[in-house]
C-alpha cells in the first residue's frame, strides 16, 4: 500500500467533504433523522418534534435539503395548505449512516443519561 502525503492532498476533493457539505448545519442531521424515523412528516409536526428549532430555521434547512435532492416536498392544493416532507431515494441512501450514528450513541452515552430517559 502506497503512503499518501498530506501536502499533495486536498480535503475539498474528498467524498467526506462533499457529504459534509450536504448535511452540515445545526439541524440538517436532525431533520434527516426525523424523516428516517417517521417517514412522511408535516412541517408543524416536525417543528413540535424537534422543539428547539425556529420556523425560519426549519424552513431554510428543509429548502436546502430539498435543493440538494435529499428531501421531497409535497404540497397539496387545499385550504389550509398542507405540506408533507419525506426522504428522497438519495436521502434514504443516508439511512445506514444515520443508523450507525444511533448505534454509536446508544453504545457510548453515559449510563446516567440512559436511566433518565426510562
Amino acid at each position: 500500500m502506497e503512503k499518501r502525503c498530506i501536502s499533495e492532498e486536498k480535503l475539498a476533493l474528498t467524498g467526506f467533504n462533499y457529504t459534509l457539505s450536504l448535511i452540515s448545519g445545526k439541524y440538517k442531521m436532525t431533520i434527516l433523522y426525523t424523516l428516517m424515523e417517521f417517514g412522511v412528516v408535516r412541517f408543524n409536526e416536525m417543528k413540535r418534534y424537534i422543539g428547539t428549532i425556529s420556523y425560519k430555521t426549519l424552513s431554510a434547512a428543509l429548502k436546502e435539503l430539498e435543493a440538494d435532492g435529499l428531501v421531497h416536498r409535497e404540497e397539496y392544493p387545499q385550504i389550509p395548505p398542507k405540506v408533507e416532507y419525506s426522504l428522497t431515494e438519495r436521502g434514504r441512501s443516508l439511512i445506514p449512516i444515520l443508523d450507525g450514528m444511533c448505534e454509536w450513541g446508544d453504545a457510548h452515552r453515559e449510563p446516567a443519561a440512559q436511566s433518565k430517559e426510562k
